[in-house]
């Protein structure tokens, strides 16, 4: 897997852009063709990775450091 920004994967940079725009787990499972608990593995990652503790944190923090574009 390809590393990006914060030492994010790229599936890990989808599923946080998902989560930033207000996306549920189960629509983001959808849309990405995966389940809702690899959904949620995927978000603790993110949570550790950017040291935060729930998906609002997570979606500021990669906004204010340039992880993902202040639009999504």
């Amino acid at each position: 897997m390809k590393k990006k920004k914060a030492g994010l994967t790229e599936r890990q940079l989808e599923v946080l852009r998902l989560a930033a725009k207000g996306k549920s787990n189960k629509v983001i499972s959808r849309r990405l063709f995966i389940t809702d608990a690899t959904v949620k593995a995927h978000l603790t990652q993110v949570y550790k990775k950017l040291k935060v503790i729930n998906r609002t944190e997570a979606a500021l923090k990669a906004r204010d450091e340039g992880i993902i574009p202040p639009e999504d």
